[in-house]
């Protein structure tokens, strides 16, 4: 079994998931939800309750208007974790005025 290398993905809409105990991941394309519920319990020693999958098809690329390649295709992984229960990384420093 190949190992799955998890990428967190930091954006607006996945910060705000955290809120309701989801995190966002990268994955490769082999990958299950079996495999990532694994993983993610091992690595980050928390409890996964619950894994959703997306796979994302490659873009097409163009260069001086011509077709020159496609980028690889991908998985996005959005794992919900038992309440109380944080994966660090995903917090965001809030602003104290």
């Amino acid at each position: 079994m190949k190992s799955i290398t998890f990428i967190p993905i930091i954006s607006e809409k996945s910060v705000q998931k955290v809120s309701n105990n989801k995190y966002t991941f990268r994955i490769p394309e082999f990958s299950n939800k079996i495999n990532i519920k694994n993983e993610i319990e091992k690595k980050y020693k928390i409890n996964a309750t619950r894994v959703n999958v997306i796979s994302k098809k490659g873009k097409i690329k163009n260069y001086k208007g011509k077709k020159s390649g496609k980028t690889s295709d991908w998985k996005l992984a959005i794992v919900t974790v038992k309440k109380g229960q944080k994966i660090p990384g995903f917090e965001i420093a809030e602003d104290k005025k």
